[in-house]
């Protein structure tokens, strides 16, 4: 199974299983059967197979997923469905834009932490920045995004040049 596929499982898995934490005082949770009373058959047999793929799991993922499920769980019932509702648009996405999503995370999780850390720091900068500044900065990453590599080596070259024609 691929990275992508055990993501993609270990989300919808824990959103199928995702509900808010019984509180003191609130009454008991619906029986596990009546619940299972009001599934579409399509939905009884996309929780088969969910199952089925549960089952299929080596043990240490399925602690991971177990883990990760009661994270959902802890978090707070406007959290959890932001969550819930980045997750449908997640998988609402064409498998093409799913795809990228995915890489562009795995290398996010791959940078150092300072790296991260700056990054951050420079979102945080562009959302407090004024409309027309953030327009300018969208429209310069849309062009950067579409330089070839050696345009954008170029355009390096030049900002560097620029740069030490500055501190002269």
């Amino acid at each position: 199974m691929t990275a992508t596929r055990r993501i993609l499982l270990a989300l919808a898995f824990a959103a199928l299983l995702a509900r808010p934490a019984q509180a003191e005082g609130e009454p008991a949770r619906e029986d596990p059967r009546a619940r299972w009373e009001k599934l579409t058959p399509e939905e009884r047999q996309e929780l088969r197979e969910r199952y089925e793929e549960w089952k299929a799991l080596p043990q240490d993922e399925k602690a991971l997923l177990r883990e990760r499920q009661e994270r959902l769980r802890a978090m707070s019932p406007e959290r959890r469905a932001d969550v819930q509702r980045n997750w449908r648009a997640f998988r609402d996405l064409p498998q093409r834009e799913r795809q990228e999503i995915l890489e562009r995370f795995a290398r996010w999780r791959e940078m150092p932490p300072e790296r991260r850390a700056q990054m951050r720091a420079a979102f945080r900068e562009i959302l407090r920045a004024p409309p027309h500044e953030r327009r300018r900065y969208l429209e310069n990453l849309r062009r950067w995004r579409e330089m070839s590599p050696a345009e954008r080596e170029r355009a390096r070259e030049q900002w560097r040049q620029r740069g030490d024609r500055r501190q002269r």
